[in-house]
């Protein structure tokens, strides 16, 4: 055993491959009719690295998975962050201060409760909600009130170590636990939150013949109406013709729609009966196809930009990104690698098609360039200090520096002729391999610190009070955003991983939702849970020490 371990000692990426190895495929099994998915990786790696001291990744490696992980989702998340400051925003983010309130209060408690001392206050703190810019803090605190004392500074950092690791295992069991105690059905919820923006919602295609009109127009009826669909074609006495917003609807019309199925039965109670007659399939005058969006002429662009259906008579019917197929309207911005569906007359057609690129190498190259460029500067972000009231300096790090910097340029798509967003495809594939990596290097290197510290003097102590500062954090969070505040469950995993600000619980998050709610969640209240928990563990230094 001892020549096995020296030889992975020697070998750090070979060791991290075998952690992922071993830890991947473990996720996928069903435990309870659930998924550990990705996080699987970081009980593989905490029980590697508890075997020798130095069994671990190094730093620069799980920095880099870090960094990839956070900058892929900022860039995916940017547009719908800034969406969701307008309405949820606020909301989420007053759910987080009080969460984190209560979890100092806490903290504070067990100090006058049980007497531990307040350097292992903080260290627990900063442990049990799993952020070292908190415990980076600290340390600057004491150093400054104790220079040179070496015995207190570790304090902390025994703290932490043992805490970390049940703060990260505490909050994907609060998550287990209450979906499954409240019976959340993840698909329904997000056919339902449309206003978190487009989620996996099954789109539908039907003709209707108009018996009854009130001389609307179309936009004026989905207005009226709050409809979420689009108007194809319509045949008007042997005529097809493509549906503009201004277009009027009269009796014996026949139009095209497309739209979820309880919006196209709306529909049809509001303007006729199903015809027999599919004119989406009538290719005579139109022609229909699906193109990638590859073009530096349309990504990063909003629809309308476009002007389609002025230069071409066309419209664009339905946008498939990754597994998630939504209806395109004037102000959604295309990405690059999205698919839509065209609409066109047959001599236009192609020239639309070049409007778009079309190109399958296109989609799946990574411009390295711009991804490099938007990293770096989301990096020096990251280590700009921030002075705030009271002497105390802030450091957003190598996770909240990405970050920002991605939900900016995700937000802007583009600049001039810069364009931030990547492929989808190859965002998932970074996203993933980033989050390995980064679950692997944690794990391996808190391992043998956990066992080798929990057995010191208040070991045990620490280790539980920091267990119940996680896990009663986790429970307040999700229970006063599920039932007092009706925060869809989707969202509320993402918001609890951001509170954590921890990607292991959101990977855990989306195993279990299969959508794009927890990025969302997550997101939004990232920045203020890593400025409020660097400012609450030195708070409670200033109090009790």
């Amino acid at each position: 055993m001892e020549t096995v371990i020296g030889f992975l000692r020697e070998n750090p990426l070979l060791l991290l491959f075998i952690v992922a190895g071993i830890g991947y495929p473990l996720g996928q099994l069903k435990i309870g009719g659930t998924r550990l998915g990705v996080a699987a990786v970081l009980f593989v790696g905490l029980a590697i690295g508890a075997l020798d001291p130095n069994l671990k990744l190094p730093e620069v490696l799980y920095q880099l998975g870090l960094v990839l992980f956070v900058y892929c989702i900022g860039l995916s998340s940017g547009s719908v962050f800034f969406d969701s400051l307008k309405r949820q925003g606020i909301k989420d983010n007053l759910l987080v201060i009080a969460a984190l309130l209560f979890a100092a209060l806490l903290a504070a408690g067990l100090h006058l409760a049980l007497d531990i001392k307040p350097p292992l206050i903080a260290g627990m703190f900063a442990g049990s909600l799993t952020n070292t810019p908190a415990l980076a803090g600290a340390l600057e605190h004491i150093k400054a009130a104790f220079p040179g004392n070496e015995a207190i500074l570790s304090e902390p950092v025994i703290a932490y170590s043992l805490t970390y690791p049940m703060g990260v295992l505490g909050m994907i069991l609060a998550i287990y636990i209450l979906q499954r105690l409240w019976k959340i059905d993840y698909s329904a919820e997000a056919q339902q939150a449309r206003e978190f923006g487009p989620m996996n919602e099954p789109l539908f295609s039907q003709t209707l013949r108009i018996t009854q009109s009130n001389g609307m127009t179309i936009a004026e009826f989905i207005r009226t109406n709050d409809l979420n669909l689009i108007f194809g074609r319509r045949k008007r006495a042997g005529k097809v013709e493509i549906v503009r917003g201004d277009t009027t609807l009269w009796p014996d019309d026949l139009v095209s729609m497309v739209g979820s199925r309880e919006d196209l039965q709306t529909a049809q109670q509001l303007l006729g009966e199903i015809s027999s007659e599919r004119i989406e399939f009538d290719l005579s005058q139109y022609d229909k196809r699906r193109v990638f969006v590859s073009s530096s002429q349309t990504v990063g662009r909003r629809l309308r930009e476009l002007n389609l259906l002025e230069r071409y008579g066309a419209i664009v019917t339905r946008l498939r990104r990754g597994d998630l197929e939504m209806l395109p309207h004037g102000n959604t911005t295309l990405s690059l690698g999205d698919q839509v569906r065209v609409i066109a007359p047959h001599e236009n057609l192609e020239a639309v098609i070049r409007l778009f690129g079309d190109s399958y190498r296109g989609v799946s190259e990574l411009d390295i360039l711009t991804f490099s460029f938007g990293l770096a500067l989301g990096m020096l972000l990251g280590f700009l200090p921030i002075p705030l009231p009271g002497g105390v300096t802030l450091k957003l790090g190598i996770a909240g520096g990405p970050l920002i910097i991605s939900l900016i340029l995700g937000a802007l798509g583009r600049t001039g002729p810069i364009i931030w967003h990547i492929p989808y495809s190859t965002n998932l594939s970074l996203r993933q391999i980033g989050l390995v990596i980064f679950l692997a290097g944690i794990g391996t290197r808190s391992g043998y610190a956990f066992i080798s510290t929990f057995s010191q003097g208040n070991g045990p102590l620490v280790f539980l009070g920091g267990a119940l500062i996680t896990c009663f954090t986790a429970l307040f969070t999700l229970w006063v955003g599920y039932r007092r505040l009706h925060i869809p469950m989707g969202i509320l995993t993402g918001i609890l991983a951001g509170l954590q600000t921890q990607p292991a619980v959101l990977g855990f998050a989306q195993e279990q939702t299969r959508n794009e709610m927890p990025n969302i969640g997550y997101a939004t209240v990232y920045p203020i849970a890593m400025i409020l928990k660097i400012i609450l563990a030195q708070v409670l230094l200033i109090l009790f020490l």
